[in-house]
């Protein structure tokens, strides 16, 4: 009979297969060992980290998207406001309203915010706290970022508390300065006193701001009124989740799934 203790089940469960709560101890353990495996490959794949963060932070995803999809002749309309969504008798969606300026389309893509409230529907609430450190978080080996995962068990929550840590490497704060993003799930009346075991850890702040937001998810998959809605970013400093969104997002968009089998070792030339 083999197993592991319990310290050893929380750090491989939400750290390597980032496993959100307790839930997967009942379901198959392939499915765990599945996203261990991926977890290790990346570390292997990448050296001292399994994780990618873009430098200039996360704006330069949508920068990379802007730059591809004017490559194939996109439009970008940049600094506008959505006014309105625009739709027919039947309730399908064909445009949007800028100011005087409108746009037609046969589909419209976007987070929650941007389309009427009756097309979401609320869901959990999220509670971030963003800190400015003057040095590395302890205990880091004076890394310049780190990921740290509190499991929920250890602090007595359901949902676990995420730490996420950028700097000047990254292009994102002046050189001598740390940005570390506290965040978890709120569970109680109380929610900024939820992400405190994640204070805890950082060390002397030098400044700090916290906010509570309100998530949402679609009421439905699209199809019928052409909005296609993401679900509000959740606490994951991972990404996990919303990668999986947008992986939905493709599916109920163009009807099929995303081919996510290419070898990541694979080159352009023998793709």
């Amino acid at each position: 009979k083999f197993g592991v203790d319990a310290n050893t089940e929380s750090f491989t469960g939400h750290a390597m297969a980032l496993q959100t709560t307790d839930n997967y101890l009942t379901r198959p353990a392939i499915e765990t060992m599945e996203c261990i495996k991926t977890y290790v490959y990346s570390l292997e794949r990448y050296g001292t980290s399994p994780y990618l963060y873009p430098v200039y932070g996360l704006g330069g995803l949508p920068e990379g998207f802007s730059r591809l999809c004017a490559i194939h002749g996109g439009t970008f309309m940049l600094a506008q406001p959505v006014d309105e969504l625009l739709f027919n008798d039947e309730g399908v969606a064909w445009g949007i309203r800028c100011g005087n300026q409108m746009a037609k389309a046969r589909l419209i893509i976007g987070e929650p915010s941007y389309f009427p409230p009756e097309k979401c529907i609320a869901t959990t609430q999220v509670v971030r706290s963003i800190c400015f450190l003057s040095a590395p978080v302890p205990n880091t080996n004076e890394a310049e970022s780190c990921q740290i995962i509190i499991p929920g068990r250890q602090v007595n929550r359901e949902n676990d508390i995420y730490v996420c840590c950028v700097s000047n490497s990254h292009q994102v704060c002046p050189r001598g300065l740390f940005i570390a993003i506290v965040s978890t799930t709120v569970e109680t009346e109380d929610p900024i006193a939820e992400v405190q075991p994640g204070i805890d850890l950082l060390g002397p702040v030098v400044e700090r701001f916290d906010a509570v937001a309100q998530c949402y998810a679609p009421q439905d998959n699209g199809e019928a009124d052409r909005c296609f809605i993401s679900k509000s970013l959740n606490a994951e400093s991972h990404f996990q989740d919303l990668s999986a969104d947008v992986l939905s997002l493709y599916e109920r968009v163009t009807g099929e799934q995303l081919d996510m089998t290419i070898n990541a070792d694979t080159t352009e030339e023998e793709y």
